[in-house]
């Protein structure tokens, strides 16, 4: 999953470099408010691109790994139901 996240990231980035050069190398030629607007779209794909590139998907199980600490991890096991909590 982390390599097509990495994959569409990088595709999305190639995008929005190639619709600044493409705007003002060639479109501006024709039109200045069409290149403008290239650019304004150009200007959202980053973020977007940042968000794609760290969202987590269904098989991204990284918030029930183990920390290390028994007595931490054995009181969140308890809270999740997956562990019957210890005899007293």
């Amino acid at each position: 999953m982390y390599a097509r996240r990495r994959h569409v990231y990088f595709v999305l980035m190639g995008i929005c470099l190639g619709l600044f050069v493409l705007a003002w190398s060639v479109v501006r030629l024709w039109s200045v408010p069409a290149a403008v607007a290239m650019c304004v779209v150009a200007m959202v794909i980053p973020p977007v691109a940042a968000v794609v590139a760290n969202r987590r998907g269904p098989d991204d199980r990284w918030w029930d790994d183990p920390s290390g600490d028994e007595e931490s991890d054995a009181w969140w096991d308890e809270l999740d139901g997956r562990r019957k909590p210890p005899p007293r």
